[in-house]
């Protein structure tokens, strides 16, 4: 009798986890969402590059605005990036030049991933 239940039990046990079904809730997106290019530069500028500090996007305060170099940057065909990275002279008030050249021990140590993030999120304040 003892050997029966213990059959009977080990077959339902086998049998009812082999019909079991995952159930997938197919409205709920698993994969996360990579931020905007523009969504990243905006966490950069304001976060680890500490550009925020000196830049706000519509007026000079320590430093031109965003606005201003956006706008310079792009009539002159200018790079940002390469800037950021110590490989351009500036084109917006030279005079601020030295001050800002303290600021690429953080952009040097950016990817370019990050640098052009950082771009065009100040490009998007003139789009």
């Amino acid at each position: 009798m003892k050997t029966i239940f213990i059959f009977l039990l080990l077959t339902f046990v086998i049998t009812g986890c082999s019909n079991k079904k995952e159930v997938v809730d197919e409205t709920v997106n698993y994969e996360t969402e990579k931020p905007s290019q523009v969504e990243l530069g905006k966490e950069l500028f304001e976060g680890k590059g500490t550009c925020y500090s000196c830049h706000k996007p519509d007026q000079k305060i320590i430093a031109p605005s965003t606005i201003e170099i956006a706008r310079i940057y792009k009539e002159q065909n200018g790079d940002i990036v390469s800037f950021l990275k110590g490989n351009e002279k500036p084109l917006v008030d030279p005079s601020q030049f030295e001050v800002m050249k303290t600021n690429f021990a953080i952009t040097k140590n950016m990817t370019d991933e990050e640098l052009k993030a950082i771009e065009a999120y100040m490009y998007s304040h003139i789009q």
